[in-house]
């Protein structure tokens, strides 16, 4: 039969993910403050761990690694730019306060990528091949993949964030319009 059997250590990976989304985003849906100086902190971690990763493990140079490799980080960038684009920030227009709320889509996406990589860690395990692809070498586009979404998901947040600053600094100055703050 080709269903697939759950394990108790697959089962429980699965609740424990569940349990994680359902934390983040209930966590997720109120607005916390954003702090724009700090945006850069996110990025550079990410940048670390992804370095870190392919100096402990290097990815077998070949052209369709390394072309897979960069496809996955490439498209990471755009998706973590649409997600930043997802986040909700807000600028109050007396105080200046800058808080964002994280969008439900961009944590569905992580639990994809979570399900997937999880899915792949028997051929992983294996040392088996995916499409002609060593499986160790998908794992590592997956990684690219995140570390360029979440490095450009904070690109992005920043600069839309020192924008709206900008435009509250500038309403601010303009004739009073209390009530409503700038949200974009």
């Amino acid at each position: 039969m080709g269903g697939a059997n759950l394990g108790p250590r697959s089962l429980s990976t699965i609740i424990t993910v569940a349990i994680v989304i359902g934390v983040m985003m209930l966590r997720n849906s109120k607005p916390r403050p954003l702090r724009i100086e700090r945006l850069w902190i996110r990025p550079v971690i990410f940048l670390a761990l992804l370095v870190s990763a392919f100096a402990a493990a290097p990815p077998p140079l070949t052209a369709a690694t390394v072309a897979l490799i960069a496809t996955g980080l490439a498209a990471g960038c755009a998706l973590g730019w649409q997600r930043g684009r997802f986040m909700r920030i807000e600028v109050h227009p007396e105080t200046h306060d800058i808080t964002s709320r994280a969008s439900p889509l961009g944590i569905i996406f992580i639990l994809v990528l979570v399900v997937v990589r999880i899915g792949m860690r028997g051929a992983i395990a294996g040392g088996g091949a995916i499409g002609g692809v060593p499986a160790a070498a998908a794992a590592d586009a997956l990684i690219a993949l995140a570390a360029g979404m979440m490095m450009t998901q904070s690109l992005e947040m920043w600069l839309r964030a020192r924008r709206l600053l900008a435009e509250a600094i500038a309403a601010r100055s303009a004739p009073p319009q209390r009530g409503t703050p700038i949200v974009h």
